[in-house]
């Protein structure tokens, strides 16, 4: 498989932000796979039975970042579809 990144930032309102982490984490929770809406066209992933988690807070003066990482290996399921 090619190397691929998609990168998209978005600017949500608070309810936006939780309705979008909460879908995401159901279907973490369910299985199988997750559909990820993007500026372009959705992508679904094959979800893993198990993920290597990183979670990153910084604080810089007046900004606020905290990143949330899951990542695996594609022999543990994983696909892209246009």
């Amino acid at each position: 498989m090619p190397d691929v990144k998609i990168e998209q930032k978005v600017t949500l309102g608070r309810q936006e932000t939780a309705r979008w982490l909460a879908d995401l984490a159901k279907a973490i929770g369910e299985g199988g796979t997750v559909e990820v809406p993007l500026a372009g066209p959705t992508v679904t992933l094959e979800l893993p039975e198990e993920f290597r988690c990183e979670a990153e807070l910084e604080l810089d003066g007046e900004k606020v970042e905290l990143e949330l990482e899951l990542t695996w290996s594609p022999g543990l399921g994983t696909s892209s579809a246009p």
